[in-house]
């Protein structure tokens, strides 16, 4: 399959790091903004990061948690960052009672994949897009210091996963702003991605297959620490995100996989004459 393109399979997702780059080992443009994803940014170590941050608990592992399953099992670390507790996503649970069931629902899912979680406190459906959480956002990804971001493509129906999408673009760039002062030093994220979710479809275009074979029954296992998981708020989230591994899986020619959007200008390469 050709290499020079990221519409190919990652077979080596992780290599116990982050292996998301596969434009090899490029010269960082001097140009290169800080916080900006870096082009063409080679391995980390195997101690690496992955990163996912969501909206709700729920989109962080249905939608995101293979790859951080993937990147655990090749020997990185893994965070799950939730910006709210997706407190009012049932019909019939009060969300006092429901928040907390989704937070222990996030704890025991991440230690069945051997990753981290994290909160924030935004109330559900009200996760404001606004300096503060641009900040709040910021100064996480400073303390875990992750080679590689998913979160949500922009195309949602959904208010907290658009408003997610702007804090986290924002939020990279000020953690690898050495300008921008705060607690812990500046840190640059090397690459972002947008996962697959049928609540954000709107002009989403896979360009990177991640095989996930080795972890997908235990990340669906994990998924299923969530009532919702099982069809509880009206949608078969265990169908759909087990479907698509298979259908996602056949495009790559493997097992198991999930469909990944990089942004436009992670896709540049740059290209040196001999």
């Amino acid at each position: 399959m050709e290499q020079s393109t990221r519409r190919h399979f990652l077979k080596d997702f992780g290599l116990g790091a982050a292996a998301f780059s596969a434009a090899g080992s490029a010269p960082v443009d001097a140009r290169q903004m800080p916080g900006e994803p870096v082009p063409g940014a080679t391995r980390e170590s195997a101690a690496s990061t992955l990163m996912s941050i969501a909206a709700h608990p729920g989109d962080a592992f249905f939608a995101m948690g293979a790859p951080v399953a993937q990147h655990v099992h090749n020997g990185g670390r893994g965070v799950f960052l939730s910006l709210s507790l997706g407190e009012k996503g049932s019909a019939t649970i009060p969300p006092e009672q429901y928040g907390p069931m989704q937070r222990d629902a996030s704890e025991r899912a991440a230690k069945m994949l051997g990753a981290q979680t994290a909160f924030l406190s935004y109330p559900d459906g009200e996760v404001p897009f606004k300096d503060e959480s641009c900040f709040a956002v910021c100064d996480l990804i400073r303390e875990f210091k992750p080679a590689v971001v998913v979160t949500h493509w922009r195309g949602s129906w959904h208010k907290d996963h658009r408003n997610c999408y702007r804090i986290v673009n924002d939020a990279i760039f000020y953690a690898g702003l050495p300008a921008i002062v705060r607690k812990l030093s500046a840190h640059n994220v090397n690459e972002l991605y947008f996962a697959e979710n049928w609540e954000d479809a709107k002009d989403f275009r896979a360009d990177t297959y991640l095989d996930v074979t080795p972890v997908c029954e235990r990340w669906l296992e994990a998924s299923s620490a969530f009532p919702m998981w099982r069809g509880e708020t009206g949608f078969r989230y265990n169908d759909y995100y087990r479907s698509m591994a298979i259908a996602n899986g056949c495009l790559a020619q493997a097992g198991r996989a999930v469909a990944l959007m990089s942004p436009p200008d992670q896709l540049v390469r740059h290209v040196h004459s001999l």
